[in-house]
């Protein structure tokens, strides 16, 4: 399953805000530098679906802050 995602990197914490139309907004508390914010991203969005960060992927987006993930599941917020 696809999920559009738009993350703020540079938070005080990592936390989901909520939904801007079928975008789910991220705050990450990791850098955007050589990928940590990525990989903190992968992992926080692994933790909420219950399912290993090896089963998601970053489809479209490494490098942007709108990003398009493939997960196994949607997150239930």
């Amino acid at each position: 399953m696809k999920l559009l995602v738009k993350i703020i990197p540079n938070a005080k914490k990592t936390e989901a805000v909520g939904w801007e139309g079928q975008t789910l907004k991220i705050r990450l508390s990791a850098p955007p530098i050589e990928g940590k914010a990525n990989k903190e991203l992968i992992k926080f969005l692994a933790e909420m679906c219950e399912c290993a960060p090896s089963e998601m992927k970053i489809a479209k987006g490494l490098t942007g802050k709108q990003k398009t993930l493939e997960v196994p599941c949607l997150p239930t917020i």
